[in-house]
């Protein structure tokens, strides 16, 4: 098996610094609504130990860029006390919303520069390539592992981001059974890698190429 070696470090550079921006913007937001928790915890901070999670930040991201499979991960939840939050559950999700934005907001950067370079384009089938020179590394990586971290803490299980607007929505029956399945999230979400990878994938690619295709129309790439 070749490996692209300046293909690895920039993933695991890549994902370190966005996920440290996305539980920041966590903190943030949650400091803005009145929580101060995160800030007291230390976490209003780009120092990565703060952050990164061992398996989830690091492990994840670089072997399933060894298998040459979609990226994405997370890090440690930043710690937030609802009931100090304005808005009550909607601040929280307002809070949880935060990060994954973060990160399609960094992807759009990242694909903007590469557009604007003419790193990136479109290939014959009409996908979209890239230049493997470094710049050209840094613009496809850093928008497919900000899109895969979005795209992943967007799926509703607890503790992950989607999960939080999914509380601010959903009837008490499924309020109660998601407090419940809180405990065991973490649990479920490794299962769901190592059981369901070849779904959780499947989601992933079919994620990325819509939203790929969504940047594709604002910059007027064809």
């Amino acid at each position: 098996m070749n490996i692209d070696f300046g293909y690895i470090v920039a993933v695991f550079v890549i994902s370190i610094g966005s996920i440290i921006l996305h539980e920041l913007m966590h903190g943030v937001v949650a400091y803005v609504l009145g929580d101060q928790t995160a800030k007291l915890s230390g976490r209003l901070t780009l120092n990565p130990l703060k952050h990164i999670d061992p398996v989830m930040s690091v492990i994840v991201p670089v072997m399933l860029a060894l298998i040459n499979a979609p990226i994405f991960g997370g890090a440690k939840p930043v710690p937030i006390n609802t009931r100090n939050l304005k808005g009550g559950e909607w601040g929280f999700a307002a809070v949880a919303i935060a990060g994954p934005l973060t990160n399609l907001i960094l992807a759009f950067l990242f694909f903007l520069v590469g557009a604007m370079t003419g790193v990136l384009g479109v290939t014959i089938d009409g996908s979209l390539g890239y230049i493997p020179d470094m710049l050209g590394t840094i613009c496809i990586v850093g928008t497919m592992v900000n899109i895969g971290f979005a795209l992943f803490n967007f799926i509703p299980i607890p503790p992950l981001d989607g999960s939080r607007v999914l509380y601010a929505l959903a009837p008490d029956g499924v309020r109660r059974f998601m407090t419940v399945m809180e405990q065991y999230g973490l649990i479920v979400i490794y299962a769901l890698i190592l059981l369901g990878g070849s779904l959780l994938s499947s989601y992933v690619i079919s994620g990325t190429e819509a939203i790929t295709n969504f940047f594709r129309l604002i910059v007027g790439m064809n």
